[in-house]
């Protein structure tokens, strides 16, 4: 397979991890081609000509739509905020190209179905940035569920909690913008969601509450804006063969960084893992003496595949941006046709499908069917 041609839109938090993915992707695996770095397109030409350089691509610029038209590339990686995606992704697809999209699709469900439509029509593979999936204990975690080691499992709690909005005194930035979507449902807790559609598929039915924690936010130059979604939600779901889940999201909790505490409870044992310690999760199992049970600690160990492909011992820990390196080989790997572990439009559709079925159940106070 000849090398896949790059084309990066948007070079902030998560276009540089895409560009680190992309550098790093053959070196971390060699089973894959080398990527070109081709083109890389940023709001002005300052910018883009200065990480341009720093990220190794060949060509730089302000325009996006001259990256997507350009003949050489052959993927494009949209890191951009929420609102841009639908019209950047399809613009895109319709070019023939495959596409990386950072999550969430949109935050309009119609503007999601088009990009589905745009991917289907295209026949390109076109995936969305879920990395914490690509964790090699979160895919031991599903080994083991899957062979029955916790056995039946009956009830899921799920935390998600940062506190990069925490302040009362920070200022009013997009995220805060309904256009950017509801806030921590489709911004932020669509990771969560995406843990437990590969633990255990799609959410089928929810019940949802959200709140405002601060009314308004400081402007930069003076006065205050009034926050437009919600920062907190809090979901009672039920998930298919009977089990019941509970999902609470916090933008705003102070002392929490990276949070996504998941406990799984089953009829022979329990598991805890929580993003923060991304590289351990503990196991109880109900057997043997009474007086000898108890969660044990697991550490992430080249036994976790593909943990070995960074680290030779146990230990020593992967990051996130590591994850998002073993997601890009898993997007090229689909791209050659091959079976691959990632989250295709079509399952992306479906939680943004969740997403909203949450926001229409705090408007309308009542639980909501997900129907496929």
């Amino acid at each position: 397979m000849k090398p896949l041609g790059v084309g990066l839109i948007g070079t902030g938090y998560m276009g540089k991890c895409h560009a680190l993915a992309w550098n790093a992707v053959k070196t971390v695996f060699g089973d894959v081609a080398r990527p070109r770095l081709v083109h890389l397109a940023e709001a002005n030409a300052d910018l883009a000509k200065a990480r341009g350089d720093e990220f190794g691509f060949e060509k730089a610029t302000a325009n996006w739509r001259e990256l997507v038209a350009d003949p050489d590339v052959d993927v494009v990686s949209v890191t951009t905020p929420n609102q841009f995606h639908p019209e950047m992704a399809i613009a895109a697809l319709e070019a023939g190209k495959h596409v990386w999209c950072e999550k969430p699709m949109a935050p309009a469900y119609g503007d999601a179905e088009r990009m589905l439509a745009a991917a289907r029509a295209s026949g390109k593979v076109a995936v969305l940035g879920y990395n914490y999936i690509q964790n090699p204990v979160m895919r031991h975690i599903k080994a083991l569920i899957g062979e029955g080691a916790i056995g039946a499992v009956n009830h899921v709690r799920v935390e998600m909690d940062e506190d990069f909005m925490a302040d009362p005194n920070g200022l009013f930035y997009w995220k805060s913008e309904l256009a950017s979507g509801y806030g921590a449902l489709d911004d932020f807790a669509v990771h969560p969601l995406s843990l437990l559609w590969f633990l255990f598929g799609h959410v089928e039915a929810v019940i949802t509450d959200m709140a405002k924690p601060y009314a308004e936010r400081p402007l930069k130059d003076g006065g205050r804006r009034t926050v437009e979604n919600h920062d907190l939600a809090n979901v009672l779901m039920r998930l298919g063969g009977g089990i019941s889940a509970v999902l609470m999201a916090n933008r705003s909790a102070w002392g929490r960084k990276g949070r996504i505490a998941l406990q799984i409870f089953g009829s022979k044992g329990s598991i805890s893992y929580d993003q923060e310690r991304m590289n351990e999760f503990e196991l109880y199992q109900a057997e043997g003496r009474d007086s000898e049970q108890g969660f044990r600690k697991v550490l992430a160990a080249p036994a976790h595949k593909p943990y070995d492909r960074f680290i030779p011992a146990p230990g020593h820990g992967l990051g996130f941006n590591d994850l998002k390196i073993i997601e890009c080989r898993e997007l090229i790997r689909a791209i050659s046709g091959q079976v691959a572990s990632v989250v295709a439009f079509a399952d992306g559709l479906r939680i943004e499908k969740s997403v909203h079925a949450m926001a229409r159940s705090f408007h309308e106070r009542r639980w909501i069917e997900i129907v496929d």
